[in-house]
């Protein structure tokens, strides 16, 4: 028997908790809070942080809608839940640093409810990086934590939900994965609803322990305008993501959400540029020649 209360808890104190820390790791701004209401039913806050010392844009929003027709982009994949109500709650967020050597990075954690009777539940979600300049010990150290939070409730979890997000965050028309990816899961619902939301969890809590230590790290690192402008150009492939592809961005806009809550995952500032190739030998070729494909990162092979 599931319990979307217990779940709805849990994420409203993740997202404040997340909140907390990156203002703290920041240094100079602090987080705008935005209520908002959905018409259809439910509604959300969302938390933007501007022009900081060490992220340029960092939004962690929390929502919880419900209606009397499942969105299209829900029941794609599960067509017989279409026509029914649903509940759906999560925080999602997307964070964009200033410095081009700190990653972007991306995380969802999400429970959905449909039918009343029977409810049908499940989970998702999962958290992925996207560098601009990758350093291996950076990606090593997010795999390594990624599999933290799944060990404990199988051997199997960490590989398959690390290659669900491989082929999840893929751009076909550019033929390369949006960064390191990390992990993506959904349909989580066995053995039971305790055993579930203790994975879902498990990844949520891993998540700052994942990401933190990574812009620690990097945040003093010293960049030009190159190193500038390559980050604004790649910033362009996470719109293209996010616009053509993201399942959750269909799903809040289908769904009659909140729009500037659902954009505020796409970054402050971009730039595309006509045929753009990186340099032979340089750390930018480096990125598109050793990073943006699936690996076995942990294991050492490709």
């Amino acid at each position: 028997m599931s319990n979307i209360d217990l779940v709805k808890d849990y994420l409203q104190v993740l997202q404040s908790r997340i909140c907390a820390e990156l203002t703290e790791l920041d240094g100079k701004a602090e987080f705008a809070s935005d209520r908002w209401q959905r018409s259809a039913g439910g509604g959300g806050t969302s938390r933007v942080l501007s022009d900081g010392a060490v992220f340029e844009q960092a939004g962690v929003g929390f929502s919880h809608v419900f209606g009397d027709q499942m969105p299209a982009s829900a029941t794609k994949h599960r067509p017989e839940l279409a026509g029914k109500k649903f509940q759906a709650v999560g925080v999602s967020l997307v964070l964009h640093p200033r410095n081009p050597y700190i990653p972007t990075t991306h995380a969802n954690f999400r429970f959905f409810s449909a039918g009343e009777d029977k409810p049908i539940w499940w989970f998702g979600g999962g958290f992925d990086l996207t560098p601009y300049y990758p350093f291996m010990d950076d990606v090593l150290h997010w795999h390594q934590a990624a599999k933290a939070a799944c060990d404990p409730f199988g051997e199997d979890k960490y590989p398959r939900y690390k290659d669900w997000c491989d082929e999840y965050f893929y751009l076909p028309h550019r033929d390369e994965t949006r960064g390191v990816g990390g992990l993506f899961f959904d349909d989580v619902n066995e053995p039971d609803f305790d055993t579930s939301f203790a994975f879902l969890r498990s990844v949520g809590d891993g998540f700052l322990p994942a990401y933190r230590p990574i812009v620690e790290q990097r945040k003093a690192h010293r960049y030009g305008d190159r190193q500038r402008d390559f980050q604004l150009y790649r910033r362009g492939r996470y719109v293209e993501f996010n616009l053509i592809y993201d399942r959750g961005t269909l799903f809040g806009l289908q769904s009659g959400g909140r729009t500037e809550s659902i954009l505020m995952s796409l970054p402050p500032q971009v730039r595309w540029e006509y045929n753009w190739q990186p340099e032979p030998a340089s750390a930018e070729e480096e990125l598109y020649r050793d990073f943006l494909r699936p690996r076995d990162w942990l294991g050492g092979s490709d």
